[in-house]
């Protein structure tokens, strides 16, 4: 039988998180924040910012990045604009920035590859994707309507439909939105 030790706690909430975890984590565990860098002291996690820390055993995919954003601007974060779509892989597009949206002003500094875009949406546009906080892909598409080419977008919703990432009445939606009727 394995012990229930600090680092099996956060480390399988971090297996949820792409190996991220954060110290609002730990104390919803009923960790200690404190015990953090202690845990990072004794190998295998790394601090990666002022409240963020990543298991090194975590293995890394394309998502990792999408995830460390969200994180990284904090409670109530979510993918927006075309994050959404790149997540996706719709439309062609590959931001140099990943644009996080939060409805809280964010005084604490960013890394250049992350864009704080301050906005509220209806809590029907939100959801997660493959554990990442997100817009749905239908308010993206309506977001990006002034950032992408129209045709890339129309294209990509399409694709998006076919794919299951949209329903018909929400791609129906976005193509009013965006001045086409399918």
């Amino acid at each position: 039988m394995l012990v229930d030790t600090y680092r099996r706690r956060l480390a399988a909430h971090a297996a949820d998180q792409y190996g991220y975890v954060t110290t609002r984590d730990a104390a919803e565990l009923e960790i200690p924040p404190v015990e953090l860098p202690k845990l990072a002291a004794t190998g295998g996690l790394s601090h990666v910012a002022y409240g963020l820390w990543r298991f090194d055993d975590q293995p890394r995919t394309g998502r990792d990045q999408f995830m460390e954003a969200v994180l990284r601007v904090g409670p109530g974060a979510y993918l927006t604009h075309d994050a959404v779509l790149a997540f996706h892989e719709l439309a062609q597009v590959n931001p140099r920035l990943i644009r996080v949206g939060t409805p809280h002003r964010v005084r604490a500094r960013m890394p250049e590859f992350i864009e704080i875009v301050r906005q509220e949406i209806a809590p029907a546009d939100l959801t997660v994707y493959e554990g990442v906080p997100s817009a749905t892909v239908a308010r993206a598409f309506i977001d990006c309507r002034d950032i992408i080419m129209r045709d890339r977008l129309l294209d990509a919703v399409v694709t998006a439909k076919r794919t299951g990432l949209l329903r018909t009445r929400e791609a129906q939606r976005v193509f009013d939105a965006i001045g086409h009727a399918e």
